[in-house]
């Protein structure tokens, strides 16, 4: 199955650019030009990933990592923040915000697919972790089962 990836991005040649690399690697791209949209497209286009342009008009790309970590139907998505204002701090308040991964424009091509597989990766590691948690376990190999009695020596009912 081809992993989806939602590109919230205003800058349309950095919005080409990310969808036609991801496209290339072999995943959907989808592209998102205003944040305001990005939320309810990521409702209906149900991504793997989420790659996100921080410094967008209209609404942060900070703020809107915020509302999609508290959408119950999102919030398991990771995210991967893409900024070219890569200041000191940036980094940590946009892990705090709930971003998975970080990349600082301009992009180099291999470390953005490099980043984009490991986030995914580790997506379906931790899937496939809490999947065998609430899988109920296999009964143990050689471990005598309880049989009910079969006599009725002790019954007093008789």
């Amino acid at each position: 199955m081809v992993q989806k990836i939602l590109v919230v991005e205003d800058n349309e040649l950095n919005l080409k650019l990310f969808c036609d690399l991801l496209r290339a690697h072999g995943y959907a791209a989808e592209p998102v030009r205003d944040g305001r949209e990005a939320i309810e497209r990521a409702r209906n286009f149900a991504p793997d990933l989420i790659v996100m342009d921080i410094q967008m008009p209209h609404i942060s790309g900070l703020e809107l990592i915020e509302q999609l970590k508290q959408d119950d139907e999102l919030k398991r998505t990771p995210i991967m923040a893409v900024t070219a204002y890569a200041a000191k701090g940036d980094e940590e308040r946009i892990r705090d915000a709930g971003a998975e991964g970080y990349v600082s424009k301009p992009i180099s091509v291999m470390k953005f697919v490099a980043a984009v597989a490991g986030l995914l990766e580790a997506a379906a590691e931790r899937d496939a972790a809490e999947a065998e948690i609430a899988a109920p376990a296999p009964p143990e190999q050689g471990a005598p089962e309880a049989q009910a009695p079969t006599s009725l020596e002790n019954d007093t009912h008789s």
